[in-house]
């Protein structure tokens, strides 16, 4: 069973299957609900591990490239008749171009410069998204957002309608897969071994000969993408679209969730990103306390944490096979 666990394909399977068991634990249509936007969340965290956790750039703007995404697929689909389907690869494509023509300028600068400019981006963004009312709707938002049509399979119908189907949540599930999928690929990979080594120490990876602005670009692209891509998932959800969700303090939360979990990890980004979904829900006890006791939470988290739930568990885990590997004090035994 240990062998098992130590596994990181079986562990990624367990995962699955546990994430695919979850609706059927819990049948309430609101936490089903919940589920599926932190399966979003996982899909915009894996993004911004991607600059934040690889590279070591936060980036402010994660959450101004879902409301990018978002809108385009909406205005795709309502304005053009274009299928949700198609506005899935669409609207994260062409997110990724705009994050091109953003991110080129804005990696010629470092550090904390770099945050001020993707923060000015994201003010931006949803300066843009309110007062352009013909085309967005402002304040007053875009309603009826269309669900995805009927989806053939292997000779079953699959309908995505209603509030907590099972079927978006499935297609959600597939989307935090396939975003994680893809950040582990890049890690593993040699640009992944770049992009740790700009995080590490920039200066004398130019100094090897790594044209680090490529690489950083790289990663600024793949991140605003997966961004678009959660942007789509959330509009086609919801139903409902306005600028609210896609605010610059939308994009801290999403920077709390990498570090809450674990930047620069993979299951790190999940577990901040169920963390920062449920947590709010879960105080809501405390009645007008909530969002006070949310931040004391994510304030000492933060500050005991520093790297994460995951690290620590992982290391707490390290810590319990040692104990276990260590032989237990000789008994004395008789000659013969």
């Amino acid at each position: 069973m240990r062998r098992l666990i130590s596994n990181p394909l079986m562990r990624s399977i367990l995962v699955v299957a546990f994430a695919l068991a979850m609706p059927h634990a819990f049948k309430s249509p609101y936490y089903i609900h919940l589920m599926t936007l932190a399966l979003i969340w996982i899909v915009l965290a894996q993004g911004q591990n991607l600059t934040q956790g690889f590279v070591g750039y936060v980036s402010i703007a994660q959450a101004g490239f879902m409301g990018i995404g978002a809108y385009i697929s909406t205005l795709l689909t309502i304005n053009y008749g274009v299928s949700v389907w198609a506005t899935l690869v669409i609207a994260p494509l062409l997110t990724g171009l705009m994050a091109i023509l953003a991110g080129y300028p804005s990696l010629r600068v470092k550090g904390h410069y770099f945050s001020i400019v993707t923060l000015a981006y994201n003010m931006v963004i949803f300066i843009v998204l309110i007062t352009f009312r013909a085309l967005t709707g402002g304040e007053a938002g875009i309603p009826d957002v269309p669900r995805p049509s009927e989806l053939t399979l292997f000779g079953h119908v699959f309908s995505f309608e209603g509030r907590s189907n099972l079927n978006y949540y499935a297609l959600a599930l597939s989307a935090a897969v396939l975003a994680t999928i893809v950040c582990a690929l890049i890690l593993h990979s040699r640009a992944g071994r770049v992009m740790l080594a700009i995080r590490q120490n920039e200066d004398l990876a130019e100094a090897m000969g790594v044209i680090t602005s490529r690489y950083k670009l790289f990663a600024f692209v793949m991140s605003s993408i997966l961004a678009g891509l959660a942007g789509t998932l959330y509009a086609h959800y919801i139903g409902f679209l306005n600028p609210e969700p896609f605010g610059v303090d939308q994009s801290l939360n999403i920077i709390l969730a990498v570090i809450l979990g674990g930047s620069g990890t993979l299951t790190g980004p999940i577990v901040g990103a169920v963390s920062v979904t449920f947590l709010p829900e879960i105080l809501r006890f405390a009645d007008s306390f909530r969002l006070i006791t949310y931040g004391l939470i994510l304030v000492v988290a933060t500050i005991f944490l520093p790297k994460g739930l995951v690290p620590l568990i992982a290391s707490l885990w390290r810590w319990l096979r040692a104990r276990q590997s260590i032989p237990s004090d000789n008994k004395p035994t008789s000659k013969a």
